[in-house]
């Protein structure tokens, strides 16, 4: 269930201070948010991420989406199988939360970290599952990183499809397919994401919303909330 309307934007009506005269004073956006996914950002400013949630980041790279968790004190954790990846995030925890053990930031592979069952309220998977080598790796990772979301938690996805651009692309087979941008990602479809939906015992809290990039390549973002 959202956070009613009253509170829902709590976490971030800080931006914006008063100065000693009354005007508005805007702070550095960027010093407080970090590079955020937009639509990250958007469910924080419907309050479905909350101040005292467990924050994951399955797939976290160099922690372009925990600045903000950092600097507010969630407690937050990440996993990347790319060790240079983990000691960057260790670095930016240790400047601004430093409250953290090293511990929470793990260089293992999503499919097998070491991360216990239910782990965090919300688990965020962005622009990560589309490296998928085909379909079994794929599987592998989603069920690696939905398993670390608790009852009614929250899993925010973002990943590559070809929704909107339907039949463009090359496919290489294993839903892997040649983009029009020359890249090469695995790709979901509506109907793929609805039967994951189900099989993973998950509610959608948004319809599936898909950006479509000038041509070149469609990004889709998915957020279930996990049935208790």
């Amino acid at each position: 269930m959202d956070i009613p309307a009253s509170t829902r934007y709590s976490q971030v009506n800080h931006v914006l201070a008063a100065a000693a005269d009354g005007r508005p004073l805007m702070i550095d956006l960027a010093s407080l948010f970090g590079p955020i996914d937009i639509y990250l950002f958007d469910q924080l400013l419907r309050g479905r991420i909350a101040p005292g949630m467990t924050v994951l980041d399955a797939g976290c790279g160099h922690g372009r989406n925990l600045v903000f968790f950092l600097r507010q004190g969630f407690e937050v954790y990440g996993v990347d199988q790319d060790p240079a990846a983990i000691r960057a995030v260790r670095s930016l925890a240790a400047q601004v939360a430093p409250r953290l053990p090293e511990a929470n930031f793990k260089a293992e592979p999503l499919e097998s970290s070491s991360f216990p069952d239910h782990a965090a309220e919300v688990v965020i998977s962005n622009a990560v599952l589309h490296f998928a080598r085909d379909e079994s790796h794929f599987a592998a990772m989603l069920r690696g990183s939905w398993r670390l979301v608790k009852p009614n938690g929250l899993f925010f996805c973002r990943l590559a499809s070809s929704i909107g651009m339907e039949h463009r692309f090359t496919p290489l087979g294993g839903r892997r397919f040649a983009l029009l941008d020359g890249s090469e990602r695995f790709l979901v479809d509506e109907a793929y994401l609805l039967a994951l939906t189900a099989d993973l015992g998950g509610v959608l809290l948004d319809p599936l919303k898909t950006t479509v990039v000038q041509d070149q390549r469609c990004m889709t973002t998915w957020v279930m909330r996990r049935r208790a």
